[in-house]
């Protein structure tokens, strides 16, 4: 089984809403997912929550990490630096 830390949509139409996910790759987008690691929020940009020592425990087991959560990690820690 391999695993990916991913985006699963929720929230309603024209209204997105994404939690960061840790999910077997044969599953759908929206399916079943192993653990809930943060929610997003793009309509104003923010983090509602987050997790990174559960993402790099699942990175250690030897989860991907997608493309997409990767740009949210790198602009949460830029925002880190620049608010220090």
């Amino acid at each position: 089984m391999s695993v990916k830390i991913r985006f699963s949509r929720v929230g309603k139409k024209n209204a997105p809403y994404f939690r960061i996910v840790a999910i077997d790759s044969r599953k759908k987008r929206d399916g079943a997912f192993l653990e809930n690691l943060g929610t997003y929020n793009p309509v104003n940009g923010k983090m509602e929550q987050y997790h990174p020592e559960r993402i790099q425990a699942w990175v250690a087991k030897g989860a991907v990490v997608t493309d997409s959560v990767k740009k949210l990690q790198k602009k949460l820690q830029d925002e880190r630096v620049t608010a220090a």
